[in-house]
């Protein structure tokens, strides 16, 4: 099958330029295609598993992945779906979040070559005179033309405007798309729908300074059938980073999968078969439920491993169903003395990560959403203390699917 394609099939294609040619270039033989990814943060999150999971799929069809760092347009901050400037960091910041962020997307792709490479804009943006990149690359933009993109026209309207630094970026984007079509003959960006005109300013800086054809793919925005972003859950963001998220809670996350994403959540984030997804996206009741488990166990190995995910899968067994192994179940330890000494039930909670804040911890506990070693708390005075110790631990719960082992 034709590598856009699959990527159709599956759900990953919002806008394409020139449908047909790419579709023809893609089945001529292999090609090279980037996504650029920002460190603003140390981490990815789920929201970032759909162009990882693009890139994956046309690796897998024989085609060469660049995974672009944004070393350098971090330091500016991309202005599209965001309602206010990015809180400026430090290069320094920048550097140790890039080193993290690659290490994410090599569990992915393969960027050894010759089957891939890894990048970093700030190679060839820190370096950029610029009188010299404003007649070279400026004089090639139109500023009614950007203006009239969302990603600026949004944040124009708003009280906060749109700061020159920002709107720099899309230049900046478009010369990173030039940079690697003269580097390494890259023909294809893909990236977020948010996207379209930064990446389409490429294609046409390309064909301007090259009389060469480039190509674009986005990728929908998602949000759950709740209506939630991608990504997010109560606790916050979902990273990748065991050490932020833990794996049995990104596994949990994934059973928790609202039954209306199952078949959706299936096609985008697992390598099972089409025909596999249809199966089991289709199933109801109990059987939907299993689909759950196999979905989270797929996106957890892909992005833990299948030590982790094994693991996370035995202890959500075990939390939900009784005995078998419950170390993977996320913990916190405490002294003895203050356990011996009683702990409110309510700073527990917080302290457990099961409530955002003492007020939360009341209203889950005075609505019977907290429960201590399987009973029901119903009094926001209720303490915790060594009475409620089961094999070293006590076990705390927020509602049906949120556990907790506090430790000695």
């Amino acid at each position: 099958m034709n590598a856009l394609d699959t990527l159709q099939e599956r759900g990953f294609v919002a806008q394409v330029t020139d449908h047909n040619s790419l579709r023809e270039r893609l089945g001529a033989g292999p090609i090279t295609y980037y996504i650029g990814f920002d460190p603003t943060a140390a981490s990815l999150h789920c929201g970032s598993l759909v162009p990882l999971m693009a890139m994956a799929h046309l690796q897998r069809a024989g085609h060469r992945p660049v995974g672009l760092v944004g070393g350098g347009t971090a330091l500016v901050g991309d202005p599209s779906g965001k309602t206010e400037m990015r809180q400026m960091l430090s290069p320094e910041a920048i550097a140790a979040n890039g080193e993290g962020i690659l290490a994410q997307i090599r569990r992915y792709l393969d960027l050894e070559a010759p089957a891939g490479m890894a990048a970093n804009n700030a190679d060839w943006l820190t370096g950029l005179k610029y009188i010299e990149f404003l007649r070279d690359i400026g004089r090639h933009f139109r500023v009614n033309e950007m203006i009239r993109a969302e990603a600026y026209r949004a944040r124009l309207e708003r009280e906060e405007g749109l700061s020159f630094i920002e709107f720099n970026y899309q230049l900046l984007q478009a010369y990173d798309y030039l940079m690697l079509y003269e580097r390494h003959g890259c023909l294809l960006q893909m990236g977020g729908d948010d996207q379209w005109s930064n990446i389409l300013a490429g294609c046409d800086l390309i064909r301007r300074r090259h009389a060469a054809q480039a190509y674009c793919v986005t990728f929908p925005l998602l949000t759950t059938a709740r209506g939630e972003k991608m990504g997010k859950s109560a606790g916050g963001a979902v990273w990748l980073d065991a050490e932020r998220t833990s794996p049995y809670d990104f596994f949990q996350y994934w059973v928790n999968t609202d039954d209306r994403d199952v078949r959706r959540f299936l096609a985008l984030f697992t390598f099972l078969p089409m025909d596999e997804v249809e199966r089991l996206g289709a199933a109801v009741g109990a059987d939907l439920n299993a689909s759950k488990r196999i979905l989270a166990y797929e996106v957890t190995r892909l992005a833990h491993g299948e030590a982790a995910a094994n693991a996370a899968r035995d202890a959500a067994a075990a939390a939900f169903g009784g005995g078998g192994d419950v170390s993977a179940i996320p913990s916190t330890r405490i002294d003895l003395a203050r356990l011996t000494a009683g702990i409110a039930l309510v700073e527990l909670l917080v302290e457990a990560g099961l409530a955002p804040s003492k007020g939360e911890a009341r209203r889950l506990i005075q609505q019977g959403g907290a429960y201590v070693n399987d009973h029901a708390a119903g009094d926001v005075q209720a303490r915790v203390g060594p009475a409620d110790l089961r094999d070293g631990a006590v076990i705390l719960r927020a509602g049906k699917k949120k556990i907790h082992r506090v430790l000695v």
